[in-house]
C-alpha cells in the first residue's frame, strides 16, 4: 500500500461515509486540514453530523459523485462496497489510488508515538473504552478511536494532540493487520466470523499475524488463559505482558500450560492479577490488582461482570505503559459506567426494567446473561435477535447452551446483514434447541411480535434484555410502552 502522507492535506473522498469507523475517520482527516467529501446508501443522523462539519455527503451512491466533480488524490472504502458499485468502478477507470479503512486507520497510526490497538474476539469496546476514560482522567489528551459510543465524550472518536492514540481493532477479514500498532492487546480468541475464517485455528493464526506486527521494541498485552498460550508465544520478539484472574492458588484456569508440570490445565501466573474478586448487588465486581513493580492496588469496577475484571486488567496494564499515575486508572474505571448497547439501562414501566446488550456471540452472550442473572429481579427475559445465518448455524449448540441460562427468551428473525437467506437455519430451529436443553424459548418472527409478547408477559421485578448486533434495539420503546400484568 502507498504510505499516505498525514502531514500534506489532500482531497479524500469515503465511500460509506456513514459508517461509525468511517466518519471518525472522516472527522480526523478533516481536522487536519483535509478536503473531505464522501457518499453512503442511506441518509442517517451520522451523515447530518457530518455535514454539519462542512463535509459534504452525496446520497445515493453513483458514478457521477466521482466524476462530475473534482477528482480526488485518494479513496477510502468499507468491506461493504462491491466490485460492481458504480463509484469504485468510476474510481478505477480514474486510476484513483484506493485505501481500506483499515487500511487509513493503519497510516494513521504511524503518525502517533504510541499506538495502542485493542484486539479479541469479544471485549474490543468495552476495553477500549476503560483505556480511553484511564487516558482522558490522567490528562494524556488521547486521539480515540472506539466502535461504540463512549458517553464521556459524545462518540466514539476524539482528537487528540499528544502521542498516545487507542484504537479498537476488529479482526472480521483480517482488517487488524493493517494497522501498526506499537501496543498491542488481546483479550481472548474464540471462533467466530465463520463466514469468513475456515475455522478456531484459521482465527489463531490470523491473531498471531497481528502480535508479529508489532515491533521488537513494542509490547503484546495477552490473556494468561489463551488456549495453548506458550505456543502462540513461540518466536515473539517483543516484551509480552500477561493479565489474569486468579483462581486463589496463583495460576489462571483454563489455559496453556505453565511451569508447574503437575497440572497442564493452568497457566503460568500473570503478571497482572486479580485477586480476593467480590461482587455487589448488581454484580460491580471490587479486587485487588497485583502487577509487577507496583504496591498492590484496590479497584472498584462501575459495570458489572466477571468478564470485566478481565478487561479491566488488561486496560490497567496497557495504561501503565504511559507512565501516568495508576491511581488514576482505579479512579476511571470506577466512573466508568460501560460503553453504548453494553447492559446498558434504558428505562422501567410498570416495574419492568429494561436494559439493551450487543452481545452476539455465545460467550459474550453467556457473560452478559450470568452477569444479569445476579441482578435483583423477578424473572429474566431475553429478546435476541440472532446476527448472521452463518454465525447462527456455526454456533447452534453453543448459542442454545448460553441462551438457556435465562429465564425466558424470545427470538424474532435472524438478522441477515451482509448474508442471503439460508434455509437450514432459523431462529425457529434454535428455540427447539434451547427448549431441548431444558430452557424456556419461543420463536415470535418480526420485533414487533416479540416486542409485544414480552410486554404482555412480563410482569413488575422482572428485567427485560434486548440482545444482538442487528437492529433488536427496536424492541425496546415497544416494551417500554406498556406492559399487561400476568396472574
Amino acid at each position: 500500500m502507498e504510505e499516505l502522507d498525514l502531514n500534506r492535506p489532500a482531497k479524500v473522498y469515503f465511500m460509506g461515509i456513514g459508517g461509525v469507523s468511517m466518519s471518525e475517520l472522516a472527522l480526523h482527516l478533516k481536522a487536519r486540514g483535509f478536503t473531505v467529501t464522501g457518499s453512503d446508501g442511506v441518509r442517517s443522523s451520522v451523515t447530518e453530523m457530518l455535514e454539519s462539519k462542512g463535509i459534504t455527503v452525496y446520497s445515493p451512491q453513483q458514478a457521477g459523485n466521482i466524476t462530475d466533480h473534482e477528482k480526488p488524490d485518494f479513496i477510502v472504502y468499507t468491506a461493504a462496497i462491491h466490485p460492481d458499485n458504480p463509484e469504485m468502478k468510476a474510481a478505477e477507470e480514474l486510476d484513483i489510488p484506493l485505501y481500506t479503512r483499515a487500511g487509513l486507520l493503519g497510516q494513521v497510526m504511524k503518525a502517533y508515538g504510541m499506538p495502542v490497538a485493542v484486539a479479541g474476539t469479544h471485549g474490543k469496546t468495552t476495553t477500549t473504552s476503560m483505556l480511553s476514560e484511564m487516558a482522558l482522567m490522567a490528562g494524556l489528551d488521547p486521539t480515540l478511536f472506539i466502535g461504540g459510543v463512549l458517553p464521556s465524550v459524545g462518540g466514539g472518536y476524539r482528537d487528540g494532540k499528544a502521542e498516545l492514540l487507542i484504537a479498537e481493532a476488529c479482526e472480521y477479514t483480517n482488517s487488524f493487520l493493517e494497522f501498526h500498532p506499537g501496543v498491542g492487546v488481546i483479550l481472548n480468541i474464540d471462533a467466530d466470523h465463520l463466514d469468513f475464517f475456515k475455522d478456531i485455528e484459521d482465527i489463531r493464526r490470523s491473531f498471531r499475524k497481528f502480535a508479529e506486527r508489532i515491533p521488537d521494541d513494542g509490547v503484546l498485552i495477552i490473556n494468561n488463559s489463551l488456549d495453548r498460550l506458550q505456543e502462540f508465544l513461540e518466536g515473539i520478539t517483543c516484551r509480552v505482558v500477561t493479565f489474569g484472574v486468579d483462581d486463589g492458588e496463583g495460576f489462571i484456569s483454563g489455559g496453556a500450560k505453565g511451569p508447574d508440570p503437575g497440572d497442564e490445565s493452568k497457566a503460568r501466573v500473570a503478571d497482572y492479577r486479580a485477586v480476593d474478586i467480590t461482587y455487589d448487588e448488581a454484580a460491580r465486581a471490587s479486587y485487588t490488582l497485583l502487577s509487577p513493580g507496583h504496591p498492590a492496588m484496590k479497584v472498584t469496577l462501575g459495570v458489572p461482570g466477571a468478564h470485566n475484571v478481565s478487561n479491566s486488567l488488561a486496560a490497567v496494564a496497557a495504561f501503565d505503559l504511559t507512565g501516568a499515575d495508576r491511581e488514576k486508572a482505579a479512579e476511571a474505571l470506577k466512573a466508568f459506567t460501560g460503553a453504548q448497547r453494553r447492559l446498558e439501562y434504558k428505562g422501567e414501566r410498570d416495574g419492568i426494567k429494561v436494559i439493551d446488550d450487543y452481545a452476539h456471540h455465545p460467550t459474550e452472550i453467556r457473560a452478559s446473561l450470568e452477569t444479569a442473572m445476579k441482578y435483583e429481579k423477578n424473572e429474566l427475559w431475553v429478546i435476541f435477535q440472532p446476527h448472521t445465518y452463518s454465525r447462527t448455524k456455526a454456533l447452534l449448540e453453543d448459542f442454545a447452551d448460553a441462551l438457556s441460562i435465562a429465564d425466558h427468551v424470545v427470538l424474532p428473525d435472524i438478522y441477515a446483514a451482509r448474508e442471503a437467506r439460508d434455509p437450514e437455519v432459523s431462529s425457529e430451529l434454535l428455540s427447539e434447541r434451547i427448549r431441548e436443553k431444558g430452557g424456556d424459548a419461543v420463536y415470535k418472527g418480526g420485533l414487533s411480535e416479540a416486542s409485544r409478547y414480552v410486554r404482555d408477559k412480563a410482569i413488575p421485578g422482572d428485567i427485560v434484555i434486548t440482545m444482538g448486533a442487528g437492529d433488536v434495539w427496536k424492541c425496546i420503546e415497544e416494551v417500554l410502552a406498556g406492559s399487561a400484568k400476568r396472574e
